[in-house]
């Protein structure tokens, strides 16, 4: 679920990026991992030749959210299983360019897209999974002391970049669940309810 997420992301970011710049042989965005890049390590040939990288730097439980009850309708049943796991995701924007002013307009770029749009329903949008109801990004800002740290732990080259926040990713096991039909109507016996009253 997370990869079909964040490819979905990538997506968007691409078709943003291409209406703005025109096609290109590349892509302008990819999924990968930066602290590669930054490390000097091995890379495909689509990340060295993006110019975004997109990657997943954090993972959070978004515990106000969460169904206690673990009771969810999918269609005409009800279904019972462990509450699903909804998950915010923290994904980084690099510019992964040797141009430091085509960097920084890239970045400005990937701001633009998301204020443009930032919540894709699946009613209005092909979201790659049924279960991804909806996906929102939000900017999350950082602190110097937040970005040092960051960026030290993926080996302390830093790039023009910006975070965001997706929201919200439910994971759960389809195969632990029972399923049952809906109520959809209460019959009453109404001899039952004579002798009932007729005891009081």
């Amino acid at each position: 679920m997370i990869s079909k997420a964040l490819s979905f992301i990538e997506e968007v970011t691409n078709n943003y990026l291409t209406g703005i710049h025109g096609p290109s042989t590349e892509n302008y965005a990819i999924l990968g991992n930066i602290a590669k890049l930054v490390e000097g390590g091995d890379t495909t040939e689509a990340e060295d030749g993006s110019g975004i990288i997109i990657s997943l730097v954090n993972i959070e439980e978004d515990r106000i959210s969460k169904n206690p009850n673990g009771i969810y309708r999918e269609g005409g049943n009800v279904v019972r299983r462990n509450p699903s796991i909804l998950l915010n995701l923290y994904v980084l924007f690099s510019a992964n360019v040797s141009t430091y002013s085509v960097g920084l307009s890239r970045i400005s770029n990937v701001i633009e897209c998301f204020q443009n749009e930032n919540f894709f329903m699946k009613t209005e949008h092909s979201l790659p999974d049924p279960e991804l109801v909806k996906l929102q990004l939000e900017l999350y800002t950082m602190n110097f002391e937040q970005v040092n740290h960051l960026w030290s732990t993926m080996g302390g080259k830093y790039l023009p970049s910006v975070l965001y926040k997706l929201k919200m990713i439910p994971v759960y096991n389809k195969e632990n669940s029972m399923e049952g039909d809906l109520i959809r109507e209460i019959q009453m016996n109404k001899n039952a309810i004579s002798g009932v009253l007729g005891a009081t």
